[in-house]
C-alpha cells in the first residue's frame, strides 16, 4: 500500500468482541483482520461482476453448436471425459 488512510469504524459489541477473539487467534491486529476481511469481500464482489459480465457477452447457441459437433480429433492421452 503506498497510502494509507484512517476510518472510524462503528461495530456492534458482539462483532467487536469475535472479531477481537479471532485475530487473536491467527496472531494479527484487528486492524489488519478487518483490512484482509474488506479485502476478501471486495474480491469476491468483484469475481462476481467478471463472471456475470462473461455469462452476458456468451453466445449460448454457438456453444451449443460447438458442442453437438461430432467432426474433430479424438481427445488426447488424460483428456478423456470421466465414465
Amino acid at each position: 500500500m503506498t497510502e494509507v488512510t484512517t476510518y472510524p469504524l462503528r461495530l456492534p459489541r458482539s462483532l467487536k468482541n469475535a472479531v477481537e477473539k479471532q485475530s487473536k487467534e491467527d496472531g494479527t491486529s484487528i486492524n489488519q483482520f478487518v483490512a484482509t476481511a474488506v479485502a476478501e469481500k471486495l474480491s469476491a464482489l468483484q469475481v462476481a461482476e467478471f463472471f456475470a459480465d462473461r455469462k452476458a457477452r456468451a453466445d449460448f447457441k454457438a456453444f451449443d453448436k460447438i458442442m453437438k459437433r461430432r467432426e474433430g480429433k479424438p481427445p488426447r492421452a488424460g483428456d478423456e471425459m470421466p465414465r
